[in-house]
C-alpha cells in the first residue's frame, strides 16, 4: 500500500508490520512465514486468478510490505510484474520485508499510480489496487476517470482486483459498475471492514474451482481455496 511519508517498521515477536503516521497498520508480515499473504483481503483480491488463471503480465498499485507481489512473483512463474508505489520511503524498506529484487519479471518504480497507469493501455491481465496513505484511498485512485483507465489498462479479457477500506464504498463501486458496464463483484471480507471489489473485460468462463486451483503451485492452493469458493458463489448468484 502506498504511504504519504513516514513510513516505518514495527517488530514483534511474531510479526513485522509495515506503518505510516498515528501508527496506522497497513501491512503485516509473519516473521515465521513471510512468503504467507497473512491477511484475509490479499487472499481475497487475488482469487481474480479464477477469472483469470494463469496471466502473463500483471501489475499492481501499492507495494506496501509486497505481500502480493512476492506470492504472484513466487507462484506465477510465467508472469511479469509491474508494481507503482509512490513513496519512496516505502520501497526503502522492501528489504525488512524480504521483498525480491527487481528482475526479468519483477519491476518496481516510484511513480503516481495514476500516472503510470495511463501509460499502460492494454497491458495488463490482472491489475491489483491496493493503495492507501494515512487517510485513505488517495483521491486520484478515486475517480472515474481513474477506473475508467484500470479498464483500458486491461487486456481483452483482463480482471482487476481492488481493495476498498475505510472508504465511500457505494460510490467506488459505481464508478466501477459506470466503467465495466456493470461487470463487478463485491466480497465482504470475513471478520473484518474491507471490501474487495473484482471487475473484468470480456466474457470469462471460469471452470471449477477445484480444477483452476489445481493448476496453481501446491504452496497457492490453500491460500486461495476459500476466496476462489467465495467468488464462485458470488458469480453463481449474479447469473453471469
Amino acid at each position: 500500500m502506498s504511504g504519504g511519508g513516514g513510513a516505518h517498521v514495527r517488530r514483534t515477536w511474531r510479526h513485522v508490520e509495515l506503518q505510516f503516521h498515528g501508527d496506522v497498520t497497513q501491512t503485516r508480515m509473519s516473521r515465521w512465514f513471510p512468503q504467507r499473504l497473512h491477511v484475509g483481503y490479499t487472499r481475497t483480491m487475488l482469487a481474480a486468478l479464477w477469472l483469470h488463471p494463469a496471466p502473463r503480465r500483471i501489475g499492481i498499485i501499492g507495494l506496501g510490505g509486497g505481500a502480493q507481489t512476492k506470492f504472484c512473483h513466487r507462484h506465477l512463474p510465467q508472469a511479469r510484474i509491474d508494481v507503482a508505489e509512490n513513496d519512496a520511503g516505502v520501497i526503502a524498506l522492501r528489504g525488512e520485508f524480504r521483498i525480491p529484487a527487481d528482475d526479468a519479471r519483477l519491476r518496481v518504480e516510484c511513480v503516481d499510480g495514476a500516472r503510470w497507469l495511463r501509460g499502460h493501455r492494454g497491458s495488463f491481465d490482472l491489475l491489483l489496487l491496493d493503495a492507501y496513505d494515512a487517510q485513505g484511498i488517495p483521491a486520484a485512485l478515486s475517480t472515474q476517470a481513474f477506473y475508467d483507465d484500470c479498464r483500458a489498462a486491461l487486456g481483452a479479457d483482463g480482471v482487476m482486483a481492488s481493495n476498498l477500506y475505510d472508504t465511500d464504498t457505494r460510490a467506488h463501486l459505481t464508478r466501477l459498475r459506470r466503467s465495466f458496464d456493470g461487470r463487478v463483484l463485491k466480497l465482504d471480507e470475513p471478520d473484518m471492514s474491507n471490501k474487495v471489489a473484482i471487475a473484468w473485460n470480456g466474457m470469462p468462463r471460469p471452470g471449477p474451482v477445484d480444477a483452476a486451483l489445481a493448476a496453481l503451485p501446491w504452496g497457492a492452493r490453500g491460500q486461495l481455496r476459500a476466496g476462489f469458493r467465495r467468488l464462485a458463489a458470488a458469480w453463481d448468484r449474479s447469473g453471469y
